[in-house]
């Protein structure tokens, strides 16, 4: 059996894990079912792998360019307490639980498929990182609450195939506003914040205008290219929070701030000025790379898998990680990751003021990482149904979610609740809390009560699916009632010019309007 273990433990470690090696195989299967030639093939496979290397790369910049901010923010307020970081409890499981995760993720993938291929909701999950963070999870809550081994891989197997089929149909008509067409659908799971964002927006902003159509003086304009904007804004934080800090623990402590793995501290208060600007700078490149890496993939991913939809699995949608909406909406992202910040600042402030004390939740720290990612994407699915306004509040309100929902996760974690990290985004907060709750039950009970849970969510996902999305109820008809018709279809996203020529939009996005300036993309 060992052999088996470590075959299982290679395909989740080295294969299912890393979604860039996933999607490339899955560009090359649908390339293949299109007869496309060996060379067509592998340039597509390839060109779709380096899509996603960018995106992990962009990603990886900005959680390099976010991570003195957060320990500015953390010595200014003299906050102590959890920060959500999901590949270090990830991490941290990994040594007890390897094996069980490598079964549980193999098992909970091909129920997906099947589930795909069987049922209406045709939605094929290739966030592989995020397929191992909920397996992870599921592990851990079954395995702390006392659930044998075979109920944890079987049962958490099940749980995983649901959610991956079930959580792209709950978001896809919010999905569907944001693109303007059904070719591709979320697969992230943060999809609860987004949701409550999408209808946050219907509610709150029915005449309010779209973050992309802001309009500044004249000589502002230059704000109107999005990685300008993103950078100047970030600048600006960055500048004000390290001026904070400064006064707050001193020259001593401050200045070693950006002294990245043991390297040296800035020498004056110039150099500690000036490096806090590169840091916003940076963080500005992050998005344009992981931009520009979303929109290399749509251009390989989406004709591949029409082949896939004809052989494997008839319509099928591929749901994809959260930057994939970014190139929409690109003012909403950030807009949307500075509520979502502010979210979880209110939100740690009622758990320090009246939680805590009285429920004995522990304190959750507003990680910028989740905050960045999950409330970017909140901003883009609030902007999409209310504008601007729809951006603010449907973000704060993720804010929220990704506070409170790890705070109740903690305490059905067992001994990894005393951890000073935890999942971070909010469907593993909800999702892992009644999971956790229901697998007290004992084995029998527990294992009845979890698959009637999972079963819940399967009928109402096929539901929805059924009776929304493919009736093509659309989220945001009532505020195009209200708004210009020049204002009503969601705009694709701009292909920007580079070196290597322009990237196409979506096969089958609306177009997008003339840009007002060169660099608008």
């Amino acid at each position: 059996m060992d052999w088996l273990v470590s075959v299982a433990k290679f395909l989740v470690d080295e294969i299912l894990s890393q979604p860039a090696y996933l999607i490339g195989l899955i560009t090359a299967a649908g390339l293949v079912a299109l007869r496309k030639s060996a060379g067509q093939v592998l340039g597509g496979a390839i060109k779709a792998t380096l899509g996603f290397l960018l995106i992990g790369a962009g990603a990886g910049l900005v959680v390099a360019a976010l991570a003195p901010l957060g320990e500015m923010i953390q010595g200014s307020t003299g906050a102590h307490g959890v920060i959500p970081t999901n590949e270090a409890i990830v991490g941290i499981a990994q040594a007890e639980y390897g094996s069980r995760v490598a079964w549980l993720m193999i098992l909970g993938f091909a129920v997906s498929l099947a589930l795909a291929r069987f049922t209406p909701l045709r939605y094929v999950f290739l966030t592989g990182h995020h397929m191992l963070f909920m397996a992870t999870l599921l592990t851990m809550v079954l395995a702390t609450a006392g659930q044998k081994s075979w109920v944890v891989v079987v049962v958490g197997g099940v749980l995983l195939g649901i959610l991956l089929v079930a959580l792209p149909a709950f978001a896809h008509p919010w999905t569907k506003r944001v693109t303007g067409n059904n070719t591709v659908a979320i697969g992230h799971f943060g999809t609860a914040g987004y949701v409550v964002a999408g209808a946050t927006g219907q509610l709150v902003g029915r005449r309010s205008r779209s973050t992309e159509d802001m309009k500044l003086p004249e000589g502002l304009r230059f704000l109107r290219d999005s990685m300008v904007a993103t950078a100047l804004s970030m600048v600006l934080i960055y500048l004000i929070m390290s001026l904070v800090f400064l006064a707050k623990v001193g020259k001593e402590t401050a200045f070693k701030a950006f002294a990245a793995d043991g390297g040296p501290a800035a020498p004056d208060v110039g150099a500690y000025v000036m490096q806090s600007i590169m840091q916003g700078l940076q963080f500005g490149i992050a998005v344009a790379v992981i931009l520009f890496g979303v929109r290399t993939i749509l251009g390989e991913l989406v004709p591949a898998f029409q082949g896939i939809a004809n052989r494997l699995v008839p319509g099928a949608v591929p749901s994809l990680d959260a930057p994939i909406v970014f190139p929409y909406a690109q003012n909403a992202v950030l807009i949307g990751f500075l509520s979502s910040f502010v979210g979880g600042l209110i939100s740690l402030g009622l758990l320090a003021w009246l939680l805590e004390p009285a429920f004995g939740l522990a304190l959750v720290l507003p990680g910028l990482v989740p905050h960045f990612f999950t409330g970017g994407a909140a901003g883009v699915y609030g902007n999409a149904t209310g504008g601007r306004r729809g951006a603010v509040a449907g973000a704060f309100l993720n804010g929220v979610l990704i506070t409170f929902l790890p705070a109740l996760l903690l305490e059905v974690l067992g001994a990894f609740g005393k951890e000073n990290t935890t999942f971070g985004d909010a469907d593993f907060g909800w999702f892992g809390s009644l999971i956790g709750n229901a697998a007290k039950a004992g084995t029998v009970g527990g294992a009845v009560l979890m698959l009637l849970l999972g079963a819940v969510i399967l009928a109402g996902a096929i539901v929805v699916q059924k009776r929304v999305v493919e009736t093509g109820w659309d989220p945001g008809a009532r505020r195009d009632a209200l708004l210009p018709r020049a204002e009503q279809a969601p705009a694709a996203p701009a292909a920007p010019a580079t070196a290597y020529g322009k990237i196409a939009p979506p096969p089958g996005a609306p177009k997008p309007p003339a840009p007002p300036t060169q660099g608008d993309a």
